[in-house]
């Protein structure tokens, strides 16, 4: 069996304007390997039709720019100069770049342009963008360029550092996106937020930090830097994600007041911060709203504790008194603290550190007495963000940001820490995460449409021959 596919091009008053042939394909026996199209095929399909379509697109808008628009008279033309490069899902073209003189019903600044170059300002399609960007936000970049190459009539036009470059210059662009730092965020009165219209249920904030691997080590201590991740939840369950590098970002209050702004908070609607207590963290989530309550995670109180707990169990045999006195204190300090008593949770901690800091410790005991001192400071800083667990756990609200640590495994390790080992600059990784998050929300197709209006959305089928 032989089967030819032809691509009729057709005018806009139904006539035959081109008939082009642009595949030959031939069947035996029907065999498993053999039914349908093989990926090599279907590569060397899509190729072929680009071509002839491209081709056609463009002999037709240069027709058209072959006249001028104001008197309608026809341009001289001046020649062609180098095609133009353009990078396509389905190969790369190269355009010819023909010249004309501008007519002289009107004054011009130059007397020649090239109508395609005005054109094509950039030199990828806006799918190809949205293809690579997408999946290197997800992957690695090399695994990218594989999978691009696997799938794709792309060839060897693409590779790491291309990819990494349209990563860099679309998360570059989310970045100048965003409006103007400030440190609050609240505006009017109390009497302006009654006027608003009744607010949806609570949004629940997690907020956590990660470590990512520094490319510029000089140091032990200077290998890795801090990148901030959260999670916005609905009360419906309706989530979305952010992260920044911490010690790059400018506008960090702003990407997060953004992402609650996309998710409908009003000034009288309530919202819950939850996050680990660091300096950070509690500073990025202040003045957002004033309805706003700030809540210390139980899960980082509860993480100090279990360290505690087990250090106290090492320094001695079950029936040694300082261990068991230890044990007993630790379960107080964690039960008062459950209930929301920061003051007797404090005391008890400074009775444990008396009974511990004898004459002569131990290099266990020294430990213990390190971690808290520790522990003593972060309570004090916190204080004021510890509530009563025990009654909001009773009540079924919210009072630990596990959600978050998901996502911090989500936005950063995975791509950054985990299976995808390496070093980055912070201003690398920052512009990665803002591709990365858009992914995450389902929010960089739509941005990409903004920027290219033009672009086909995806929901959009393809018309069927009758």
């Amino acid at each position: 069996m032989k089967i030819e596919v032809q691509i009729v091009i057709e005018s806009d008053d139904g006539d035959t304007k081109a008939i082009e042939k642009i595949a030959c394909l031939e069947r035996g026996m029907l065999r498993p390997a053999e039914l349908g199209l093989t990926l090599d095929e279907a590569r060397d399909l899509l190729e072929s039709m680009q071509h002839t379509i491209v081709e056609q697109q463009v002999a037709e808008y240069l027709d058209q720019q072959s006249h001028c628009s104001d008197c309608g008279k026809k341009r001289p033309r001046k020649g062609h100069h180098n095609p133009i490069v353009y990078r396509t899902l389905f190969g790369k073209l190269r355009l010819p770049s023909m010249r004309f003189f501008h007519c002289e019903c009107r004054p011009h600044a130059n007397q020649t342009f090239s109508p395609l170059s005005q054109l094509l300002t950039e030199r990828t399609s806006p799918e190809l963008l949205y293809i690579e960007t997408k999946f290197a936000s997800l992957m690695s970049y090399g695994l990218t360029v594989n999978l691009l190459q696997e799938i794709l009539p792309i060839g060897n036009t693409i590779n790491a550092a291309t990819v990494r470059n349209k990563v860099h210059d679309v998360g570059r662009r989310i970045d100048k996106e965003i409006g103007e730092e400030q440190i609050f965020f609240i505006d009017g009165c109390e009497y302006d937020w009654e006027q608003l219209p009744r607010p949806d249920l609570p949004l629940t904030v997690g907020i956590d930090g990660g470590y990512v691997h520094s490319c510029a080590q000089r140091s032990r201590k200077q290998g890795w830097f801090e990148v901030i991740a959260g999670k916005s939840v609905t009360a419906e369950g309706a989530s979305k994600c952010f992260a920044f590098v911490n010690n790059y970002d400018s506008k960090p209050k702003r990407r997060l007041f953004e992402v609650l702004k996309s998710q409908g908070m009003q000034l009288n609607q309530e919202v819950t911060f939850l996050s680990d207590g660091a300096d950070t963290v509690r500073d990025l989530q202040l003045y957002m709203n004033p309805n706003a309550e700030h809540i210390l995670d139980w899960f980082h109180i509860t993480m100090r504790v279990t360290v505690m707990h087990q250090m106290a169990k090492g320094l001695g045999p079950p029936g040694f008194e300082p261990r068991e006195i230890a044990i007993k204190q630790l379960e107080r300090i964690k039960w008062f603290l459950w209930n929301g008593n920061t003051f007797r949770a404090l005391q008890t901690v400074g009775w444990l550190y008396m009974d511990i800091d004898v004459e002569a410790p131990t290099k266990k005991q020294q430990k213990l007495i390190g971690k808290l001192e520790e522990f003593e400071t972060y309570i004090r800083n916190n204080a004021k963000f510890i509530p009563n667990y025990g009654e909001r756990y009773r009540y079924g609200e919210t009072i630990s940001t596990a959600f978050v640590e998901s996502t911090i495994n989500q936005v950063v390790s995975k791509r950054m820490v985990k299976k995808q080992q390496m070093r980055w600059s912070q201003q690398g990784a920052h512009w990665l995460l803002q591709v990365r998050t858009r992914v995450l929300n389902d929010e960089l197709r739509e941005t990409i449409q903004q920027w290219y209006p033009r672009v086909v959305r995806q929901e959009q089928p393809l018309k069927k021959a009758a």
